[in-house]
């Protein structure tokens, strides 16, 4: 039990830059969450639902995360920050990474019988804050929810989804990309400036000046007609 959680730990501290220690880690509002949800799950099929509930209220009154006791979770889960809502019927995969107020949100089933109503959350998934994944949808392995999107569409594997209506961003890299992503959020360009493109666009503009200059000198008319005219004009604008 205790290997089991050192690697939970460390899985966090993987995807979490912030955490010093993993006794850091211990304080956090998700892990104590999904600790009480742990509880609140086995009473649950146990068929105690009373008991079941009293933890989940107990757990979301401490570290304002709402988990119900009949939802699913797989290993290395991790809600960094809190104010989360997880219905009943949800499924979350192994090493799901989501940020603070999320929903998994559920439908109102037009005849009443309640059944699978929340969203199925695949392996290696991370959603944004702030976003909302509603209804009975699969969202596969290693998708991208962006902030504050709304997904009610199924989420195909390794896609990004943004908007309100939430879309497929239809970045090339999502088809292979296995590492963990910040934030849900890809970004093609680099961090740091790149050098050589940097000295790319410094020659590119230093062309287009000479061809300027070239064409200045070929056709000399034009060019004194040009200075003319915006000459008056911004004599006209004063």
């Amino acid at each position: 039990m205790f290997d089991r959680l050192t690697v939970y730990l460390d899985s966090i501290r993987a995807r979490d830059p912030a955490p010093r220690s993993r006794w850091e880690i211990l304080l956090y509002p998700g892990v104590w969450a999904l600790f009480w949800h742990r509880v609140a799950h086995w009473l649950f099929e146990a068929e105690l639902f009373f008991l079941a509930r009293m933890v989940n209220h107990t757990s979301r009154f401490l570290t304002g995360i709402d988990i119900h006791p009949g939802a699913s979770i797989g290993r290395n889960f991790f809600i960094d920050h809190g104010f989360s809502v997880i219905g009943e019927t949800a499924v979350i995969g192994n090493d799901v990474t989501i940020y603070q107020c999320v929903t998994l949100g559920g439908t109102n089933p037009t005849n009443g019988v309640g059944g699978k109503r929340h969203p199925t959350i695949g392996n290696n998934v991370i959603i944004g804050s702030g976003a909302q994944v509603i209804g009975p949808i699969t969202v596969g392995d290693r998708a991208r929810i962006g902030a504050n999107a709304v997904v009610t569409d199924e989420v195909a594997e390794g896609a990004t989804m943004v908007g309100f209506k939430a879309r497929s961003t239809l970045v090339p890299v999502e088809t292979y990309m296995r590492e963990f992503m910040p934030y849900g959020t890809p970004c093609d360009e680099p961090c740091e400036p790149d050098p050589s493109r940097i000295a790319a666009l410094e020659k590119q503009l230093t062309e287009m000046r000479a061809e300027l200059d070239s064409l200045r000198k070929a056709f000399p008319a034009a060019t004194t007609e040009v200075a003319e005219h915006e000459r008056l004009r911004s004599g006209t604008q004063d």
